[in-house]
Parts: C-alpha cells; structure tokens; sequence
C-alpha cells in the first residue's frame, strides 16, 4: 500500500508547475486506479535528498520502461482518426 497522499488525475491537470513543486510526492490515480507516482523532491530538502531521489527514480523509470511503453514523441505524433 502506498505511502503517498493520493490525487486524482483531474484535479492534477488543474495545478500548474509551480503548485506541483510545492506538493508533497503523490499517487496520480483514475477510476480508482493507480496512474503514476509523481516524485517531487522537497524544494528545502539540500542537494543530497534531490540527487537521491533523482537518481533513483531515474533507475525505475528506466527499470519499467525495458519491459513496456511507448515513446511520448510516437503518442503525440500519432494520426488522429478522422471521424465521417
């Protein structure tokens, strides 16, 4: 079980960058299921928390990405259907 507060991704979408750096780190969840953790290094943390941490989420992202997932840069430019 997860030890991060939880937000739902539409409230998520509504906060701009500044308001997201000042948040704790968070379970992003949908329908009640788990979208992604966003990992937010505390601002007032020093260099050796935010090196930690993103070093290690760094190593996840990359660990999760072997196995699955597709490129953002494929998703963004993907052909929109047209609908008749």
């Amino acid at each position: 079980m997860s030890e991060c507060p939880k937000i739902k991704y539409t409230d998520f979408k509504k906060l701009t960058a500044s308001k997201i750096c000042e948040m704790k780190s968070v379970e992003v969840t949908s329908d009640n299921e788990t979208l992604f953790f966003a990992i937010i290094p505390p601002r007032n943390g020093g260099m050796l928390i935010t090196d930690d941490i993103s070093i290690k989420a760094d190593y996840l992202g990359a660990r999760g990405n072997t196995v699955g997932g597709k490129m953002p840069e494929d998703l963004l430019n993907a052909d929109i259907p047209v609908q008749v």
